[in-house]
């Protein structure tokens, strides 16, 4: 597999009203760009082996909103067929104050032994 971070909306803005994000606290969508370059089908569950880490060194995992504005979310499980690409994004909630400062990314629900990391400036 091959991952790529395609772009950070921070904040971001949730879809349905009911999903906005309690106060205190903001939302960063980060869109991920899944391509499957190997001959196995993939699947599970990519906000799983997500976490964004703030200019702190905390790490926040996925929250349970996944549509924002920014554009669809990835829905709970995917599968991708070897040669096939899935685009979606995964939706972090963290303190209003904190800063994005790294984006990591884990296989097999986060069980993979890599660990891909993009920083975010």
């Amino acid at each position: 597999m091959d991952v790529t971070v395609v772009r950070v909306v921070d904040p971001a803005s949730a879809k349905e009203a009911f999903s906005s994000p309690k106060a205190g606290t903001k939302l960063v969508a980060v869109q991920f760009r899944l391509r499957n370059t190997g001959t196995a089908v993939y699947d599970d569950s990519p906000s799983n082996g997500a976490r964004l880490v703030d200019s702190e060194g905390q790490q926040f995992t996925a929250s349970i909103t996944t549509d924002t504005t920014a554009g669809p979310g990835f829905p709970g499980s995917v599968t991708i067929t070897p040669g096939d690409t899935a685009l979606g994004y995964i939706t972090f909630a963290i303190p209003t104050a904190s800063q994005v400062a790294k984006i990591q990314f884990t296989l097999d629900s986060g069980f993979a032994p890599s660990t891909g990391q993009w920083t975010v400036s």
